[in-house]
């Protein structure tokens, strides 16, 4: 009994063995196959960083509030958190969808379909990449604003925040990437579907415009989607506490940034569920 129990956990764990390894090596090609790009590399890895430095610039003489000691908050201050969720939406929602859209008209994904790789591997290369490319984006974006730009560092008990909204905001951005991805009829669309969706999301999240100027109708709608609450989690670590009373609800409300995030990744996932195919129906 003992041996056939031992048998049948080794049968079940060979597949997930070989299911996470070949997503690990599929890691490595998407990230390798990514930087190769010059124009998707500029437009989802490169795009918030041209950003700040262009606000950085544009308002270096601009004053977005005060702390408590007098301090101005400068512009970098005040956009770098913004820029940080931007860039997780642009590295999963934007790059996935437009990129399995394309792979999804080339072809690509019918050669995977006759190929030993299974689906989840797919996905784990995937959200594997956003990782990667969102990581190293954060860590750009951070060097330049506190190194360049002079943005102070948050109090240590702060990184955690920003870890926990950073990596739950990459899954579910690319969860909801690869749901995405099923709406563009052919990859020569996919950018001009994606791309407006994620600029109407930036423009309406806080990320180029004051989230606490906006109507409170649109800030409504923002709240919608899941891009405003990564903003909101990103200035609770960088802002100071001064800037929370701008929030709605006067709170940075940070289980709510976790409660949004969690519905949106339950709905990412049922979508990319009920509408992936390795081959489009329609051809």
């Amino acid at each position: 009994m003992t041996a056939a129990r031992t048998a049948g956990s080794t049968g079940l764990g060979n597949p997930i063995a070989r299911t996470l390894r070949l997503g690990l090596g599929r890691i490595r090609y998407e990230v390798r196959a990514y930087f190769r790009l010059g124009d998707t590399v500029f437009f989802t890895f490169l795009f918030p960083v041209v950003m700040l430095t262009i606000f950085s610039v544009s308002f270096s003489e601009a004053s977005f509030g005060r702390t408590a000691d007098g301090e101005d908050i400068t512009a970098s201050w005040f956009y770098l958190p913004a820029m940080l969720a931007a860039g997780v939406l642009l590295s999963g929602i934007q790059n996935l969808a437009v990129d399995i859209a394309m792979e999804k008209s080339d072809g690509t994904l019918k050669r995977l379909a006759g190929s030993p790789l299974p689906v989840v591997s797919y996905f784990i290369g995937k959200i594997g990449q956003a990782f990667v490319t969102g990581a190293l984006q954060a860590l750009l974006l951070l060097g330049l604003g506190f190194t360049v730009f002079g943005v102070p560092l948050p109090p240590a008990d702060r990184w955690g925040v920003f870890l926990g909204v950073f990596v739950f905001g990459v899954i579910t951005s690319a969860v909801l990437g690869i749901a995405l991805s099923s709406v563009p009829r052919s990859g020569k669309s996919a950018t001009a579907v994606v791309i407006p969706i994620a600029l109407v999301l930036q423009f309406i999240s806080g990320v180029y415009l004051r989230f606490s100027d906006l109507p409170e109708w649109l800030q409504s709608i923002a709240n919608v989607f899941p891009l405003a609450w990564m903003a909101r989690g990103m200035r609770s670590v960088f802002l100071p506490d001064e800037l929370e009373m701008l929030e709605t609800g006067e709170s940075w409300n940070l289980p709510g940034v976790a409660i949004a995030l969690g519905i949106w990744l339950v709905v990412g996932i049922v979508l990319s569920r009920v509408t992936f195919r390795w081959i489009r129906k329609d051809g």
